[in-house]
């Protein structure tokens, strides 16, 4: 419930914040007529979730083959210390099966953590990118009037961005240091956003066409890493589990988190 909570204030932030923001930011009038008249926001979120899709990918399989490879060289060690012939014969044959087939319960244990590992990850990058670019829109901003309430927004967004990207990583049993330090680079980027917000304040000019080009840009890239963690590899993984299709209180359950999240988050967008 936790996790389908977290996917739908995910989902909220792609569609609801992020992405319309970028939008905004590429259309604006002061940006000419050439070259935006192309629609550079979905064709930038549509890459970045491409890419994302490719990064996933490729990084279950480095990681489940650094996996494997691990878990044969300690076979082998053991291997060398055994004497017993027939023993060493059967354990050889065991590692070859294994090799060109995983074993179920690696498939069921050992790859849905990898799994998890990769998400929570590549979920984080997503949240960074977009924290920094809040971060100095923030720090940059003048008018008190404008702060006070914006603060408060942001608090509760990255309040609720941080529940999200928190039950990915917990799924994902990281070691402590390094749960330390996914939680150190969430809790700094926003913060490190408005010190580089303040500290150009003075020459910098969010309608300028540059501050323009640069946050459309990241805000549509973030939004397509969103969008696609919470619709992929948040919602689709766990609504499609055979625990959840089996259970109808389950399934209530988890789309009542769902669209509590999305709603909470697509409240937020009154203020932020």
């Amino acid at each position: 419930m936790i996790k389908a909570f977290a996917a739908g204030v995910i989902l909220s932030t792609g569609f609801i914040h992020v992405l319309p923001d970028a939008f905004d930011k590429l259309r604006s009038p002061r940006l000419g007529d050439h070259p935006w008249k192309f629609p550079f926001t979905g064709f930038v979120a549509m890459c970045t979730a491409m890419g994302t899709l490719m990064v996933d990918a490729l990084g279950t399989v480095y990681f489940k083959k650094f996996h494997m490879r691990t878990t044969q060289q300690t076979e082998a060690i053991g291997d060398q210390e055994e004497d017993h012939t027939e023993h060493v014969h059967v354990h050889v044959r065991a590692t070859h099966d294994h090799a060109h087939g995983l074993s179920s319960d690696y498939s069921s244990g050992s790859s849905q953590l990898l799994r998890h590992r990769v998400i929570s990850q590549v979920l984080e990058l997503g949240i960074i990118v977009h924290s920094v670019i809040i971060g100095i829109s923030l720090g940059a901003s003048e008018d008190p009037k404008e702060i006070k309430p914006l603060v408060a927004a942001l608090t509760f967004h990255q309040f609720f961005e941080g529940m999200g990207l928190g039950s990915c990583i917990t799924q994902a049993k990281f070691e402590n240091n390094a749960i330390a330090i996914m939680g150190l680079f969430f809790a700094l980027t926003t913060p490190v956003g408005i010190g580089i917000g303040m500290a150009i304040s003075e020459g910098y000019d969010e309608n300028s066409q540059k501050a323009l080009i640069f946050e459309g840009i990241f805000n549509a890239a973030s939004a397509g890493i969103l969008i696609y963690m919470a619709l992929v590899d948040l919602l689709a993984a766990d609504f499609m589990n055979d625990r959840v299709l089996n259970s109808t209180h389950l399934q209530f359950r988890a789309t009542f988190s769902l669209l509590l999240g999305a709603g909470l988050m697509s409240l937020l967008a009154k203020w932020a």
